[in-house]
């Protein structure tokens, strides 16, 4: 593209190539709504759903270990973190939560941008120069068979919660981004968009640029409020729950497939057990996606909410009372519609035996198989559909949903 294009159909309205205003075309009320949020630098899953039956789990963190007495039953060999008892805990017992444990990619590189692009470009595992394309993300790939399949039953709007459109949602489909942070604080000014938009009056690209601007403006004046209390950068946990009901306002009305990132998990150090500073982030992070799941009100039912990290952290604590980066992690799923009140996917027993290479979780969910099957379940997507997503990979049906 020139670069007045880049111009204007990126940087200019922060929305990546809207066609006009018919992207905003409200969607079906019964068309399926998947959120995936992704909890960049790894949280330690080991103290969210904690191995309650392992003697090992005890031993390996003498000072982090969430005690059997505080963590919430959920069956005879898990736990739930005490910080989610008054959010995600009722929602479980409501079985509208699942859990997959040994969950992940097979990148072992323990990178957090390695692995994160790994995750979100969802390509084939194949690390040769030039093998992977920057340009494609499985989200992307995801909206542009659904957009293709199904153009009357349910038009597929998407939108990234984030500063720039992620590489998950980077490719040939027009997908929005709007940062959390700056809502109701345009990185263009009224006069810019102005001169940018006359820039293109007349041409094919006029309707793109103009409606950009204007979705733009119409989220930031819906949005604002008090997002402008949180002073924040990248968003955190606590920020996710201030914003988690307005996100939920435009998945409900406006996006049917949406993405945010939260961050502050690299815990290496002081991380806590029961209380701490896991437990605050993981408190606040599920108080938010109960706000979400409240605030999706009738259309709960018909919404999929998919909670990734990048890697697990090592299961044993480190001599500063944290974790270091590991390799499985545990994927939470969760839905009006969803079949939860159960742990999902191919499990282990948790010991010292069976860590990879004698650290982390092993990783016997694989992330791309469990999305395939996924899909497959929410959008009716074949074989052939599922390998436009997903190339090279096999789905596997959890019966999540």
């Amino acid at each position: 593209m020139k670069r007045r294009h880049v111009l204007a159909l990126g940087a200019a309205c922060g929305l990546a190539t809207l066609p006009g205003a018919r992207l905003w075309a409200a969607p079906s009320t019964d068309a399926p709504r998947l959120l995936v949020v992704f909890l960049r630098g790894a949280y330690d899953a080991a103290n969210l759903l904690v191995p309650t039956s392992s003697s090992f789990y005890y031993e390996a963190r003498p000072n982090i270990a969430i005690p059997k007495s505080a963590a919430l039953a959920l069956d005879s060999d898990w736990g739930l973190a005490p910080a989610l008892a008054e959010s995600i805990h009722p929602l479980w017992l409501k079985q509208q939560v699942a859990f997959v444990p040994f969950a992940g990619s097979n990148d072992t590189s323990r990178s957090h941008f390695e692995t994160q692009d790994h995750i979100e470009l969802g390509q084939p595992d194949d690390r040769s120069p030039g093998s992977r394309d920057f340009r494609s993300g499985f989200l992307n790939r995801l909206a542009g068979v659904i957009g293709a399949e199904q153009p009357t039953r349910s038009r597929l709007e998407a939108m990234a919660f984030t500063d720039q459109v992620p590489l998950i949602l980077r490719g040939d489909r027009p997908v929005a981004n709007q940062a959390l942070r700056d809502l109701g604080k345009p990185a263009i000014s009224a006069a810019q968009a102005q001169t940018i938009a006359g820039m293109y009056a007349g041409t094919r690209f006029a309707g793109t640029v103009s409606g950009g601007f204007e979705v733009r403006q119409e989220v930031s004046r819906e949005m604002a409020g008090e997002m402008e209390a949180a002073s924040r950068g990248a968003i955190a946990a606590k920020g996710f729950a201030l914003e988690a009901r307005r996100v939920a306002r435009l998945m409900r009305e406006r996006v049917t497939l949406g993405f945010i990132d939260v961050g502050g998990w690299d815990t290496h150090v002081g991380q806590g057990g029961a209380t701490g500073q896991l437990a605050n982030k993981l408190g606040e992070l599920g108080k938010g996606l109960a706000l979400f799941a409240d605030e999706m009100g009738p259309q709960w039912g018909n919404t999929v909410v998919v909670v990734v990290s990048e890697f697990g952290r090592t299961f044993r604590e480190n001599g500063n009372r944290g974790t270091d980066h590991g390799h499985g992690s545990a994927y939470w799923v969760l839905g009006g519609g969803v079949k939860g009140g159960r742990i999902a996917g191919e499990q282990q027993q948790v010991n010292a035996a069976t860590l990879h290479q004698m650290r982390d979780y092993p990783v016997l969910n694989e992330y791309r198989a469990l999305f395939g099957g996924l899909f497959q379940r929410m959008y009716g997507l074949n074989e052939a559909q599922l390998a436009q997503v997903f190339p090279g990979a096999s789905s596997r049906d959890l019966g999540l949903v």
